[in-house]
């Protein structure tokens, strides 16, 4: 579970909304709607650790019950799936893979993962693939496998969605919500469409300003 206690970020004195307190169960989704703005995306950096310095936080934020706020980003255990899905263009979509694995992990071990999570995302035979003659919807797919193999404790989704086009769009969105049900992890999905918002708990930020 992740939980937001009385979370509060500020821009110098000035508060971006009130107070927020929220709690996710693993395996559950919530969401947070607003303009653009209204501070969504530097809420989820504040929880994965990459909060930029003319912001300060009040209140607490707590993976399993313990407070992260106080550890650097590396340690948190929170993984982030933006809208733009950051494939490193040099590397093959393996390669890629590889990069969200333990590097002491055996070589054996490393190409059965990657095998397992291309032949889940149903891109059996695209290990070798340049992320440049995937599709957008293969793209999406092989971004959200690599920050599932990371084994995040929690997963943030800064509007995954926004740059697909509807029927793409509703079907990355379920297997996007089916993988972080089959993993049993809290998340935490950001957006100004509410089509894009699973059932569950929805925060609108814009009625929480101050």
């Amino acid at each position: 579970m992740i939980k937001l206690g009385a979370l509060q970020i500020f821009n110098g004195g000035t508060p971006l909304f009130s107070p927020l307190n929220l709690e996710i169960k693993a395996g559950e989704i919530a969401s947070v709607m607003g303009p653009s703005g209204c501070g969504k995306s530097t809420l989820l950096s504040a929880i994965c650790g990459n909060l930029a310095e003319v912001f300060t936080l009040k209140g607490d934020v707590l993976l399993k019950g313990i407070s992260i706020l106080s550890l650097p980003m590396e340690k948190r255990r929170i993984g982030i799936l933006f809208q733009d899905d950051l494939l490193f263009p040099h590397m093959s979509i393996a390669e890629n893979l590889a990069f969200a694995l333990p590097q002491k992990m055996a070589r054996n071990k490393r190409k059965e993962k990657i095998k397992e999570a291309l032949e889940r995302a149903d891109l059996v035979g695209f290990d070798k693939r340049d992320p440049a003659t995937l599709s957008g919807g293969q793209r999406a797919r092989v971004s959200l496998l690599r920050s599932l193999l990371a084994e995040p404790e929690a997963l943030l989704l800064d509007e995954p969605f926004s740059q697909l086009d509807q029927e793409l769009r509703e079907q990355i969105r379920l297997f996007v919500f089916e993988s972080i049900r089959e993993m049993d992890i809290p998340a935490l999905l950001v957006s100004h469409d509410p089509r894009d918002c699973p059932p569950g708990e929805i925060i609108n930020l814009a009625n929480q300003r101050m």
